[in-house]
């Protein structure tokens, strides 16, 4: 674990290397990916079939290849009734919050007499990837099918390995609850790549959302522009700014919560307290010794963990905006002064009883969200992801009139004749 002091000399360039660290995939896994991808874009079915018995260690029959609906639903009768009832919370808070982000079409005549707007509509299919082996999350999959159906997605295809033939039942109950229209037996880059390219067994799909490993990562990167993408999505990323007034067991509850995701993870506390960092670091100790992610957690921990030291909490809003972290936590008296100031960050969690968790489940705003600073230019997972905006243009005589001669005298200025000409017939110019 890295302790650094804002008050330090070399400060400046200890944090700057740590603003700088990308934790993400190597070259080699991106060599591999295009082959990957090459490969299941000549092959199809075939490359299919040999990479899931390679990479999940077994080889689907021809009939079982895509589980089925009935197959969702009788996992989701299943459940037991708290989680049940949990998880169908979850998921109307989530329909409930993205409802709310439906965008509204445009339709208006301007001065000149022409109609001007803009109408939006959902893809037509979209591929969601949901892990199915060590990170197996039915609020993953809440997370992103419940934002495409709200958006008016007709056609939403699940993409998820199933190790030695096993599906996760947690997965399949969330697929039922979420409406979703296909679920595949397919995971790693292979997936995809049958999602972005089609097979003979997958039709393609316009957008291509959901976490996974390195390999998956990459090859969402390498796909984009064949299909939509919602993001490239690195390492989980927490940080926690905190007074010396908070449980010290809260918050280093709250930096395992991410760090138990993955040995790359990273969790930052920005405090004001020497002593109050001294006492989270102990407890982080003593909280990792009680999980059952131990391993994993102490591996993050240990090799990308951060606490900060600062003179004032003022100077915590710059240094989160350097670091654009994927999760924000502000627990002091008055989290809304320095969440003010923050201008990059995926998503924000305000106050002592605001743990990053309770939004990974049950808030309503989504929990896919960029990492690796991308939150300097790029949001969370929307409705608009699952969405494209069109505008429309109708022009009158008179507005063609009004308006034509700039587009004429600019047409000309470019050197484009047939542009200007286009225009002229029709003013009979």
């Amino acid at each position: 674990m890295l302790r650094l002091k804002s008050s330090d000399s070399g400060f400046a360039k200890a944090f700057a290397r740590l603003v700088k660290d990308r934790r993400e995939s190597d070259e080699n896994v991106a060599r591999d990916v295009q082959t990957i991808i090459d490969d299941v874009r000549i092959r199809g079915d075939e490359a299919l079939a040999e990479y899931t018995a390679k990479f999940d260690g077994h080889a689907p029959a021809d009939d079982d290849w895509r589980i089925s609906p009935e197959a969702c639903r009788e996992a989701f009768d299943a459940l037991k009734p708290d989680l049940r009832a949990a998880l169908e919370l979850a998921a109307q808070r989530i329909r409930d919050y993205h409802r709310a982000q439906l965008p509204e079409n445009r339709d208006y005549t301007d001065a000149s007499g022409m109609r001007l707007g803009a109408r939006w509509s959902a893809v037509d299919g979209a591929g969601l990837y949901v892990p199915g082996g060590r990170a197996a999350y039915p609020s993953s999959l809440l997370m992103n099918a419940i934002p495409a159906k709200v958006a008016g997605v007709e056609r939403l295809v699940v993409v998820t390995p199933t190790p030695k033939g096993e599906a996760n039942p947690l997965v399949l109950a969330a697929a039922h609850l979420a409406g979703a229209d296909e679920v595949w037996r397919l995971g790693g880059a292979q997936a995809v790549a049958a999602l972005a390219y089609g097979t003979g067994r997958i039709k393609p799909v316009d957008v291509i959302t959901g976490p996974g490993n390195a390999w998956v990562a990459e090859a969402k990167r390498q796909l984009f522009g064949v299909v939509g993408i919602d993001m490239v999505a690195g390492p989980s990323e927490i940080l926690v700014i905190a007074d010396a007034k908070n449980d010290p067991q809260w918050i280093a509850a709250d930096l395992l919560s991410q760090a138990e995701h993955d040995p790359v993870a990273q969790s930052i506390l920005i405090t004001d307290d020497a002593a109050f960092a001294d006492q989270v670091a102990d407890m982080v100790g003593v909280e990792i010794a009680m999980l059952p992610t131990a391993k994993v957690a102490k591996a993050s921990w240990d090799d990308y963990g951060v606490i900060i030291v600062v003179d004032s909490l003022d100077e915590a809003p710059a240094l989160a905006n350097a670091l654009a972290a994927e999760h924000v936590e502000i627990a002091t008296d008055d989290p809304q002064a320095l969440f003010d100031k923050i201008r990059h960050a995926g998503s924000v969690f305000l106050g002592r009883m605001t743990p990053e968790a309770v939004g990974d489940y049950v808030a309503g705003p989504n929990h896919v969200l960029p990492t690796g600073r991308r939150a300097r230019f790029s949001s969370g997972l929307s409705v608009l992801d699952f969405m494209k905006r069109t505008s429309f243009i109708e022009a009158t005589d008179a507005a063609l009139a009004a308006v034509g001669p700039a587009a004429i005298a600019l047409a000309e200025a470019e050197g484009l004749a047939a542009h200007a000409r286009s225009i002229e017939v029709r003013l009979g110019l």
